[in-house]
């Protein structure tokens, strides 16, 4: 094991929604995958950039995904992973 500290992945990503009350993306397919970043404040950053630009548009919506917590490193199988 390394002595390095866990990364705290974040994805940043959004999109249209249909109504903006609910959170259900208009066209999946044309999500906006800002990037993954190391840690929460790059992505706090990041999120906040692309929502200024979308400010005017009620229906946009930007999210931070917290990735790291998907898995469990102290468990041998995670729920994110593949069962074969």
């Amino acid at each position: 094991m390394s002595d390095k500290t866990a990364q705290r992945l974040h994805l940043v990503f959004g999109g249209e929604l249909v109504d903006p009350s609910k959170n259900v993306f208009k066209d999946v397919d044309d999500i906006h995958i800002v990037g993954m970043f190391p840690n929460y404040q790059s992505a706090y950053d990041a999120w906040k950039a692309e929502a200024q630009k979308t400010v005017d548009n009620a229906h946009m919506r930007y999210y931070i995904a917290h990735i790291h917590r998907l898995r469990d490193e102290e468990r041998e199988i995670s729920a994110t992973e593949e069962l074969g």
